[in-house]
């Protein structure tokens, strides 16, 4: 067989096959040879990677890996029901609070009404159970604490501002929250507070004022009309227990001023009756016409306790009238002349002292008991329906009258 002829001057790649080349004259036998040598051979078939040896066995086919897949499905599967333990957890105790504080509130309710009714109160209390949880401490029929708000309690002339009281370790008669029927209430401490600003609406009328005078005094300060005139009006009351629940007011010490001229305190005491102020006693020994008609009353003289030669010594001579009227002896005892008797018998003096008859005249009709009636009170606690409620310490601060209460074995309800 003929070689073929490949030209010289084609040049190929040192890794790409050596192409065949057809010769020139075919040749039957060649086209046979070139044909059972298939090029596409060459390209269907992978040669194998360099160092790799050649498996003529095929690998079985298996399926992929999810190794992490799987463990990360399983951590969000327990993580889900985590959270749904969780959200029921939550909900039930949700659930339960919310029945503990409908039944708390309830037995609030029914505590406050029967308060109201066995202690015949116009306006039902403000009832504060403490303690967590509620009915816990009702299966076993007992309170941790218990805090009584009532306001406005009508006692007589005033109305006690708020009275509160708590107690601890109570004890409760019945089978539930709904079903309670009254509690032992060994032992309770509280306050009472009578306002002052309650006190001036009730007995002042917008006129008198009350203040605290001291720790146990009330003072009274405010305006009566007395004959046409408006008289200031001071009056001074202690403040005292009337029995195991009650307190009251004792006023004394009642003063009327009419203006800066004179006082008049109703009586027939050394210092009741009509005075002259300082002040106005002062100006009357100034002016010599007013103190000469003075003296010139017997009585008043004799009140004075001056002679009577230095007194008609001073009526003749203007300079002894100065001297002896003058003197701070003199003018305190004009100052403790009771002008009552003296000017109603003699009612020119008082014109002459600027002072007004028909005022003097209704003055002395206000007696003792009937000014001191518009400033007295008094109040008692209501009387528990069973065992002990008093009144212990009484004071008297900035806001009003304050007072302990302490109370033993009240037993409410059956």
């Amino acid at each position: 067989m003929r070689t073929p002829h490949i030209p010289t001057h084609q040049t190929f790649p040192s890794d790409a096959p050596t192409p065949r080349t057809v010769p020139s004259t075919p040749s039957p036998y060649d086209e046979l040879a070139y044909l059972a040598d298939d090029p596409l051979d060459d390209f269907l078939t992978e040669d194998p990677a360099p160092g790799r040896p050649v498996d003529d066995a095929e690998e079985p086919w298996r399926p992929p890996h999810h190794g992490r897949r799987s463990r990360r499905r399983n951590r969000a599967t327990g993580l889900t029901t985590l959270v749904r333990l969780l959200a029921w957890v939550l909900t039930l105790a949700c659930l339960v609070t919310l029945a503990d504080r409908w039944a708390l509130l309830y037995a609030e309710r029914k505590a406050s009404e029967r308060l109201k009714d066995q202690l015949h109160l116009t306006a039902a209390p403000e009832v504060r159970i403490g303690g967590f949880p509620f009915l816990t401490q009702v299966a076993a029929q007992r309170l941790d604490s218990v805090r009584v708000t009532v306001p406005d309690v009508p006692a007589k002339r005033v109305t006690l501002t708020q009275v509160t009281a708590s107690a601890d370790g109570i004890r409760l008669h019945g089978d539930g929250p709904t079903e309670l029927s009254g509690a032992l209430v060994r032992q309770v401490h509280g306050q009472v507070l009578l306002s002052f600003a309650d006190m001036n609406r009730e007995l002042g009328a917008s006129e008198v004022d009350f203040t605290a005078h001291g720790r146990g005094g009330v003072l009274a300060r405010g305006a009566l009309r007395v004959a046409g005139h408006d008289v200031r009006v001071r009056a001074d009351a202690r403040i005292r227990r009337d029995g195991p629940r009650g307190i009251a007011a004792a006023v004394d010490g009642i003063r009327l001023d009419i203006g800066d001229l004179a006082t008049y305190r109703p009586g027939t005491g050394p210092t009741e009756g009509l005075h002259l102020t300082p002040a106005s006693a002062r100006r009357v020994t100034r002016e010599t016409a007013k103190i000469k008609a003075l003296l010139g009353v017997p009585a008043i003289v004799r009140r004075l306790g001056v002679p009577d030669g230095a007194v008609r010594a001073a009526l003749h001579d203007e300079n002894r009238l100065h001297r002896l009227t003058g003197a701070p002896r003199f003018l305190h005892e004009l100052t403790r002349v009771n002008l009552v008797d003296t000017a109603l018998a003699h009612p020119g003096l008082l014109k002459r002292l600027g002072l007004d008859v028909s005022l003097l005249t209704a003055l002395t009709k206000l007696t003792r008991p009937e000014i001191a009636d518009r400033f007295s009170f008094s109040f008692q606690l209501p009387k528990p329906p069973s065992g002990d409620l008093s009144l212990r310490r009484v004071t008297v601060g900035k806001d009003g009258i304050h007072a302990d209460v302490s109370g033993t074995g009240l037993l409410l309800g059956r």
